[in-house]
């Protein structure tokens, strides 16, 4: 599964990342096709509060995390890998075009793409964590 198909899969439920074959680059063309049957059944009836989804697992969270501003923090609530290789991983399936190397740019890149990504693919995502 894809980094991003993770996210998804953590905020939206098990079956979200059947549902999101735009979000994540094609591996080869068995995959697709497996996924585009799940993906009408996997739709939310209802947009995902990614806000109150990710709040509640804050709460619970025994260090505060920046999760609104910061991708590592976003990863770490969520129990995924937040190594500068992970966040590589994401940002070539996000298409970064970036400098990979220059980090703090490519950070700032990814928690936007990965909040619009969400708002995307049926997640109630507040303009302010668009910002």
């Amino acid at each position: 599964m894809s980094i991003f198909g993770s996210i998804l899969s953590k905020i939206f439920g098990s079956h979200a990342a059947a549902a999101t074959p735009a979000a994540t680059p094609a591996a080869g063309t068995a995959a697709p096709a497996a996924a585009a049957p799940a993906a009408a059944p996997a739709a939310p009836a209802q947009p995902v509060d990614v806000n109150a989804v990710l709040s509640a697992l804050a709460a619970k969270y025994p260090q505060k995390l920046n999760w609104q501003v910061s991708i590592v923090d976003l990863m770490t609530l969520l129990g995924l890998d937040s190594s500068l290789a992970a966040r590589r991983e994401l940002a070539t399936e996000l298409h970064y075009t970036g400098d990979m190397n220059d980090t703090a740019p490519m950070n700032i890149w990814l928690i936007k793409q990965v909040m619009q990504k969400l708002a995307e693919n049926g997640g109630k995502v507040s303009p302010d964590l668009m910002k």
